[in-house]
């Protein structure tokens, strides 16, 4: 049975066309991957057939009574709810029920006879429902989610105002999954979660008997959960059944072909020029010379794709620091209440080391704090000598709305306008992306912007907070490359240990560290 069609799609931003002509069906129970290079629309299709956005041409049609859940990072939650407050909200339907349930109750005793056999049938029907949702075991079923994702640790009593952008990201994921909608619409659910709640969703997705359509660049994950790919590129949404790797095969085998048959059809269409052009001018052979001009005319000619240009991440490199990059004596983070026991931390020069545990135990803090960002709560730390610190941080605070051509610039005023589009090209950014401003691009696309302004500062201590968050396969694998040849020391936080586990040579992990409680 079919869920939604989407038929004859067509949409762009300015003159940059997203999709042409695109045409989706989805069927119910069907485990959906929908992957892509950054910049190639995949969000952009998720707010069209979730009517965010309104398509500049084509239909999108749901069938009857369908129940979406798209996770949503923009969605509004209120000050002064509680986590457990929102959770609960996944539920509102069924509250509703068991009202309008305890009103016809109160009814009962001032009807006739007539209308009590009728409000007696109706109690009935939605007890029934209540029952089978399963609505008095609601407080079981939110902490077996919240614990699942990592919930319980915050507090389900904790003030959704005061949450951090990835824990806001659980809660609103939580609600989703207790929701259990008929289809799930997922944006890279992976990207604020760490291994142990990203193994929790991978268990829950795989025994999902509902439809979903998920978006990930995280490939293992990926790979577990679903049984087809539809890959978005050059404006064109194609089906592959089977997981990724099963993707790769075929597609490379399909562009093999079609740049054979590309290369054979043009050593026929010089044949054929050449043959018309001798002649063309001659009476004996002039109708020949029009029968080949006319297959020429004829011919559906191929065309191949423009290559997107591959990122290139080549890190400068500054002068040698001191041996000790920095030691910590005593240091307890936190903020209003500590996070950590007293720490005694060390790292040296050429060490790359990842930070790794469950979110909201302070590896973040912990960077920061070391950075002189934050005050710690009590302790020190000490920075070595000819420290030259390039520090990304995992998500743009607020709306930027000057150009990505601006951006650099204003970095690295001596740049003249060439450099910059070289730099910003060399990240994998096409003309158009260059030209746009910073706001209207996807997350991965700002995330190259950002990477560019850290390769082209000289450093030799790299900070990275979530640097594979939003980016594409081939920048993910281009960035491990870079940071394995970088020459400097790297300190970095990420919950991918397919990214992080062949750049690094410790991992620290901070669960040992932690006040935390799990």
């Amino acid at each position: 049975m079919s869920i939604l069609n989407v038929e004859r799609l067509s949409h762009g931003f300015g003159d940059r066309a997203i999709f042409n002509d695109v045409s989706f069906r989805l069927l119910k129970g069907e485990h959906i991957g929908l992957i892509g290079a950054n910049g190639e629309g995949k969000s952009t299709f998720m707010n069209i057939i979730t009517g965010k956005l309104q398509p500049d041409d084509g239909k999108v049609e749901w069938s009857k009574r369908m129940r979406v859940g798209y996770l949503d990072q923009h969605a509004v939650l209120t000050k002064g709810m509680t986590i457990r407050d929102v959770l609960k909200g996944a539920f509102q339907y069924l509250f509703d029920m068991e009202q309008e349930m305890n009103e016809m109750y109160a009814k009962m005793g001032e009807v006739s006879p007539e209308e009590l056999e009728r409000l007696l049938e109706d109690v009935g029907t939605i007890q029934d429902t209540l029952t089978n949702q399963d609505f008095y075991m609601i407080d079981a079923k939110i902490e077996e989610t919240a614990r699942g994702l990592g919930l319980t640790d915050i507090g389900l009593e904790k003030d959704v105002h005061d949450l951090s952008g990835g824990q806001r990201t659980k809660v609103l994921l939580a609600k989703l999954l207790l929701e259990k909608p008929d289809i799930l619409l997922l944006d890279e659910p992976t990207n604020y979660l760490d291994e142990v709640h990203i193994e929790w969703l991978k268990r829950y997705l795989q025994e999902y008997e509902n439809a979903f359509i998920l978006i990930s660049h995280d490939i293992p994950f990926l790979n577990s959960v679903i049984n087809l790919i539809y890959h978005m590129e050059n404006q064109q949404l194609t089906r592959y059944v089977g997981d990724y790797n099963h993707f790769q095969q075929v597609y490379e085998m399909k562009k093999q072909q079609l740049e054979s048959a590309y290369k054979r059809q043009q050593q026929e269409i010089a044949d054929l020029k050449d043959f018309v052009a001798r002649n063309k001018a001659s009476v004996a052979t002039r109708n020949m010379a029009m029968s080949r001009q006319k297959k020429l005319d004829k011919m559906e000619v191929i065309e191949l794709a423009k290559e997107k240009p591959k990122p290139q991440f080549n890190f400068k490199e500054g002068r040698t620091s001191g041996r000790v990059i920095f030691e910590t004596k005593d240091l307890v983070i936190g903020y209003s209440d500590p996070l950590s026991r007293p720490l005694d931390l060390r790292m040296e020069r050429g060490q790359k080391i990842a930070l790794v545990g469950a979110n909201g135990i302070g590896k973040t803090t912990l960077l920061r704090s070391i950075l002189g960002e934050i005050p710690a709560v009590s302790g020190s730390v000490e920075l070595g000598d000819n420290l030259e610190i390039g520090y990304f941080e995992q998500e743009a605070k607020e709306a930027n709305y000057n150009t990505c051509i601006d951006e650099i610039w204003n970095d690295f005023p001596s740049f003249t306008q060439f450099e910059v589009r070289a730099a910003l090209a060399k990240c994998g950014l096409t003309t158009k992306h260059i030209e746009s401003k910073i706001a209207v691009l996807s997350g991965g696309e700002k995330a190259k912007v950002r990477l560019c302004k850290l390769i082209n500062r000289e450093t030799n201590l790299l900070v990275l907070d979530e640097p594979t968050n939003h980016l594409d396969v081939d920048a993910k694998d281009e960035l491990k490359r870079a940071l394995k040849a970088y020459k400097g020391s790297i300190l970095l936080i990420s919950h991918e240990p397919e990214f992080y586990r062949e750049v690094v040579t410790d991992i620290w992990n901070c669960e040992s560290w932690t006040t935390k409680v799990f």
